[in-house]
């Protein structure tokens, strides 16, 4: 049985499920044995491999009850990232590569039904009104969905896939971002409290890296986290506030967005605040919670390098108030920014962390930055493959009145 006979097979099954049986009174067990059977029964004449009774006994109840062939898809652990261009091109990412599937939604009709699911699942609304949609899976991936006709390819979603299991330093170290050393200075700039910018490019890791690096927290504190779509997986904290934008409805009202919660999340006495991303006003009031008592905050942005994600905050402030002088955002980010952890994805497409830097103050106009460890490729290098290692500069931390303040006596 070719592909396109399987799909209409599949389609005939459904078809046939839909109208003979009552779907309201069945639970997900009962309809997946009634499927098969079903299944079985009109293979009987005709020869078909296990593994393709199988899927095709999965596509049939996933077409009714789950997300279609996006459950198959989603259900590959090797899979990263998936994005689907209309109903007819399906791409992911395997191993930092991406390809193309040679699989298609049944019509675009029934891709804007499972669309529809997913975004209704998480209490979200998308349509003609308000095309674009940031919502999350139930397992916590992210997805962003964008309908016609805003996308002219037709309905498009692009879903960043999370591991079932919480990132940790441990598995930074055996992936080799880290070695043991830096994780072990990491931990205590983080217990200290020290306010910790991660930035890099789409895709380098930053989000899985701001995970790794909040298991550091100490277990006794009160941590509200702040993020677009909820995907960070903080463990054993259990005064723990999560927090979630949303979005307008069909009527244009009642948008939450992170500027809103950062601001409603200082009354609730927080010991860290944790912002999944700042990408636009909102960084003005993250910089404004830095330096008002609350220290350890942990966030990310989008940049290039560490002088890149400066003068982007610098940006960031500027569309949330946008007559503050330069002179007077630079001061704000030198005094509330301790340290910023740039990482990268590179040429073989391997994710590095790229610098770890101090943010000294600010002096003669310009804040000033004090690097602490920056990798560095050696003679092993290719142009397939990057060798290097995360290498300590000479350069001492100059701001250690934190560590003084928590007791550690280690040098950084």
């Amino acid at each position: 049985m070719d592909f396109n006979e399987e799909q209409q097979f599949v389609a005939d099954i459904k078809q046939y499920v839909t109208d003979n049986l009552t779907l309201s009174e069945i639970d997900d067990e009962d309809l997946e044995l009634k499927i098969q059977e079903i299944v079985y029964q009109r293979l009987s004449g005709q020869y078909c491999s296990i593994d393709q009774q199988v899927s095709i006994v999965q596509q049939v109840f996933s077409s009714i009850r789950g997300f279609g062939l996006l459950d198959n898809i989603m259900n590959d652990d090797t899979i990263t990232e998936v994005m689907i261009n209309g109903y007819q091109n399906i791409f992911i990412e395997q191993n930092g590569r991406l390809t193309k599937l040679q699989k298609r939604f049944e019509s675009e009709r029934k891709l804007e039904d499972v669309i529809q699911r997913i975004v209704g699942l998480a209490g979200r609304e998308v349509n003609q009104a308000n095309p674009i949609c940031d919502t999350r899976l139930p397992d916590g991936s992210r997805v962003n969905v964008v309908l016609p006709p805003i996308a002219l390819c037709g309905p498009t979603i692009t879903i960043r896939k999370f591991s079932k299991t919480p990132m940790t330093i441990e598995k930074l170290i055996a992936y080799g971002s880290l070695t043991r050393e830096i994780a072990d200075k990491l931990e205590i700039l983080v217990r200290a409290k020290y306010n910790i910018f991660i930035s890099g490019g789409t895709g380098s890791g930053k989000t899985t890296f701001l995970n790794a690096l909040s298991n550091y927290i100490p277990k006794d504190e009160r941590v509200i986290t702040i993020e677009d779509s909820a995907e960070l997986q903080i463990t054993g904290v259990q005064n723990l506030v999560s927090l979630e934008t949303r979005n307008a409805n069909a009527s244009g009202v009642g948008e939450i967005t992170i500027r809103d919660l950062i601001k409603s999340s200082l009354r609730m006495r927080p010991e860290r605040i944790v912002v999944g991303e700042v990408r636009g006003g909102e960084a003005l009031d993250m910089l404004q919670a830095m330096n008002t008592g609350h220290d350890g905050s942990l966030s990310t942005g989008h940049a290039n390098s560490t002088e890149d994600m400066l003068s982007r905050l610098e940006t960031m402030v500027l569309q949330g108030a946008a007559g503050l002088p330069l002179e007077a955002i630079r001061q704000q980010i030198a005094s509330a920014v301790d340290i910023i952890i740039h990482l990268s994805r590179l040429r073989d497409k391997s994710r590095k962390t790229m610098a770890i830097t101090e943010v000294v103050g600010y002096e003669n106009g310009q804040i000033k930055l004090n690097p602490l460890f920056v990798f560095e490729e050696d003679e092993n290098s290719t142009l397939e493959k990057v060798s290097g290692s995360l290498n300590r500069t000479e350069n001492k931390l100059v701001n250690n009145f934190k560590l003084q303040l928590a007791g550690f006596k280690n040098e950084i």
